[in-house]
């Protein structure tokens, strides 16, 4: 399958990475002078692609173009030709300036899979709005249900925004692929940054069904129904990140009963302040003063194990290195090591699907135009002194 790649920053590159991942020949397709404006975002060193668009753009090949130039475009016509995938995520408008809006491209080629992202939706109130990760968690609902009861909204680390935007309009493009092999035809497919996340909160709403009520911050505690324990205990040595969660389910009693014996509690087991779920929630804070006595005693590593062999849900709160620098986590492939002609060795997290027959390489991200030769000759059918030429002329 081949896609041609006309996205930038985060949301659109997590969507044409996960297809480069997946065995798609991913054409990455830039603008000439600076490139996908990832590539210097956050850029720790002038000159040279930054992690940010290293992590984004693994497994893709870069040629650049100039959308702009009449050559420009008949050349970006001629690719769409044999393109299964066209996919970008500019500005609402940008593509429709350029000339090549959804009705353009499909009747150049009606079997493409037209993919866009945007911020929200196009015939909205704000269809012409800019976003970016964390505008769509808060207007995507993320915000009011991050964050202490009492205190503000906070932005949920992860930037589901974006990638999860872009893993939402993966899942879209693989759906619409299969549907060609049965049709023979392609079709539009649009995903905006607030829906992605609106979806990503569905438990929030059935907190609303429950209540009547918009669904609140609850800090650590359960999305749906409150439960004790929920929430992170402090463990030894007391650094910024040495904690450890832990939760018990409210269908019942067998990880409270378990939890108790794994810390020597078991004369608390008839103790009418913690019989049932509801007994415990009402004793939330004598639960929490219970735990964290025990748990700072050990370290994180060490509550997780003894409570994962209890049968006790549990997790050390581990942070981006330890996580990175985890032996079991490379050896999985979840982290991989790669070469970059200019960065060197640069780790990185890998694709977390695996396929018994199909496994995943990760290769570097590509630097700005670099399939130039190799693309243009296979596409096109261009030759070297060509491709110098289109370069002479600021066309690539």
């Amino acid at each position: 399958m081949r896609v041609l790649d006309l996205t930038q920053f985060e949301a659109g590159t997590s969507c044409t990475e996960t297809l480069a991942w997946l065995g798609a020949d991913v054409i990455k397709v830039e603008e000439p002078t600076l490139g996908d404006q990832g590539r210097a975002a956050s850029a720790d060193r002038e000159g040279v692609d930054s992690y940010y668009f290293l992590l984004l753009n693994a497994n893709k090949r870069s040629v650049t173009l100039n959308l702009r130039s009449p050559q420009g475009k008949d050349m970006f016509r001629a690719m769409l030709g044999s393109a299964d995938v066209m996919i970008e995520n500019f500005a609402p408008g940008t593509i429709e300036r350029l000339g090549f809006g959804y009705e353009t491209v499909r009747a150049i080629n009606p079997r493409i899979i037209y993919a866009q992202i945007k911020g929200y939706g196009p015939d909205g109130p704000y269809g012409k709005f800019l976003s970016f990760d964390m505008i769509a968690q808060a207007v995507g609902g993320a915000l009011s249900i991050t964050g202490e009861k009492d205190g503000r909204p906070l932005r949920p680390g992860p930037t589901i925004g974006d990638t999860g935007t872009g893993l939402h309009s993966a899942i879209g493009i693989l759906a619409a692929l299969y549907d060609r092999e049965h049709t023979g035809l392609g079709q539009r497919i649009e995903v905006t940054l607030q829906d992605a996340v609106i979806n990503f909160c569905r438990i929030a709403y059935a907190r609303q069904a429950v209540s009547g009520c918009a669904a609140e911050r609850v800090g650590n505690g359960s999305a749906l129904l409150a439960s004790a324990p929920s929430a992170t205990y402090p463990c030894r040595p007391g650094g910024p990140n040495d904690y450890v969660y832990i939760y018990t389910s409210r269908a019942g009693n067998r990880h409270w009963d378990r939890l108790l014996a794994a810390i020597g509690r078991e004369d608390l087991l008839n103790d009418p302040r913690f019989a049932t779920p509801q007994a415990r929630q009402d004793h939330e804070a004598e639960v929490d003063a219970l735990l964290a006595a025990w748990t700072r005693q050990y370290t994180k590593r060490e509550v997780m194990e003894m409570l994962g062999r209890a049968g006790v849900p549990a997790g050390a709160v581990f942070d981006t290195r330890e996580l990175s620098e985890d032996p079991y986590l490379r050896e999985r492939g979840t982290f991989v090591t790669v070469q970059h002609p200019v960065r060197g060795a640069f780790t990185m997290p890998g694709w977390p699907v695996k396929l018994s027959r199909s496994p995943v390489e990760v290769t570097a991200a590509p630097l700005l135009g670099q399939h130039n030769v190799e693309v243009y000759r296979e596409l096109l059918g261009l030759s070297e002194d060509e491709v110098a030429r289109l370069k002479r002329e600021e066309v690539i």
